[in-house]
């Protein structure tokens, strides 16, 4: 019986070792491809579940759009369907990098996402040592591809969202006193809290920064202070799911100081929290509804024609610009698949960054760190009379259009 175990195991080590020769490391190899067939797989690294679940399914929403309208691409004279492989990193930079490590044993061309900077950073390692191109969406922390050669984005980064946000601060409400509350250890909140810091007292404003601990629901002790400081703004850039309580709890206590949010308070759950109360809330994102007719109306009738597609979105079909973008990101993926002539990881990762793409939220390139090349954000504010977004303008960093 030993003789037979030893035999089984000696079998074992030697397909083992057949595989791992096969593989590739961040270096590439001349058998890289990961197209299976006619099929091309793209993976998405995203949260569905966690703190950051409801922004990363509305991303996956706009991915799963743009396959339903184009699930076939053309490369290298042949063409292939594309399959998406959805990994959940469940918001959290614990878990992020066994779903990364998910998406490289499913043998994916490139990869998507995430919502959520901290988990695009906790997961990065990961597709680097399996030479995978990953193309973050929404996650705008500076770090997420610095010193990372396999990460590109196609969104703005912190350090200019914050510079939008003082700027529009200053603009609109001749702000001279600012309240930033985040989620202590978080570095996307005291990310963009930084950033926003430096500009804000470089131009002579004052800044009174405070953190709350994670899982924390009252929030009532920070809402009270920004109000006793006589704070002229509240910027508070934190999760979904802490800005709904914050919202709620901030009209519980008739707070009329006005709110900056970033992008992640680009949200339905969110901007539901201020409907019917009078809370004055601004958030910086990437795509408002009416930027692309075909796009609202194709994606309205995709989220209303499918009950999982609505149940997604929050129950109705508003246009988040996180869909807007996981859209975009699709087609973008699908240009470098196009620019590479197949689904080869390795031939991938040589062609995406000369790839630019005209998206919905506008045109798309990468620079030498593999960041996109984006000077506007939108801003937008919470109707709270019709539950809706209003366009309120245009910013780049330095002014507004």
């Amino acid at each position: 019986m030993k003789k037979v175990v030893a035999m089984l195991m000696a079998g074992v080590m030697a397909i083992s070792l057949s595989a791992c020769g096969s593989g590739s490391g961040s270096g590439g190899s001349a058998d890289s491809s990961s197209s299976s067939g006619d099929t091309i797989k793209i993976g998405v690294f995203e949260p569905s579940t966690g703190d950051s679940a409801s922004g990363g399914k509305k991303e996956i929403l706009g991915m799963q759009y743009a396959n339903s309208e184009t699930p076939t691409v053309e490369a290298g004279g042949k063409t292939y369907n594309v399959e998406l492989v959805i990994a959940d990193n469940g918001s959290s930079a614990d878990k992020a990098p066994s779903a990364a490590s998910e998406l490289v044993g499913k043998d994916v061309s490139l990869v998507l996402g995430s919502y959520g900077s901290g988990v695009s950073m906790a997961g990065g390692p990961k597709f680097e040592e399996a030479g995978l191109c990953a193309v973050g969406v929404t996650c705008t922390n500076p770090n997420v591809t610095a010193g990372n050669d396999y990460y590109y984005r196609i969104c703005f980064l912190d350090n200019f969202q914050a510079d939008v946000l003082a700027n529009f601060a200053m603009d609109k409400f001749s702000a001279k006193k600012a309240y930033c509350l985040g989620e202590n250890g978080n570095e996307y909140d005291q990310g963009l809290i930084a950033f926003f810091k430096q500009v804000f007292e470089g131009a002579g404003g004052e800044v009174i920064a405070d953190s709350f601990p994670t899982n924390n629901s009252d929030f009532t002790s920070y809402l009270n202070k920004a109000k006793s400081e006589n704070a002229d703004v509240i910027f508070t850039p934190v999760s979904i799911a802490y800005a709904k309580q914050i919202m709620e709890q901030a009209a519980s206590l008739n707070i009329s100081i006005p709110f900056l949010g970033s992008d992640t308070l680009d949200d339905n759950m969110v901007l539901e929290a201020t409907k019917d109360t009078d809370l004055e809330l601004y958030v910086s994102t990437f795509y408002q509804e009416g930027g692309s007719e075909e796009f609202d109306a194709g994606i309205k009738d995709y989220i209303n024609s499918n009950s999982d597609a609505q149940t997604a979105n929050g129950g109705n079909d508003t246009i988040s610009a996180v869909t807007a973008m996981g859209y975009d990101a699709y087609y973008v993926a699908l240009e470098a698949i196009k620019a590479a002539g197949s689904g080869d990881k390795s031939a991938i990762k040589q062609a995406i960054g000369s790839v630019t793409y005209d998206g919905v939220s506008g045109s798309i390139a990468f620079d030498d760190i593999g960041d996109a090349v984006r000077d506007t954000a939108y801003i937008k504010t919470a109707d709270t009379s019709t539950g809706t977004w209003a366009f309120e303008k245009v910013q780049t960093g330095s002014g507004s259009n």
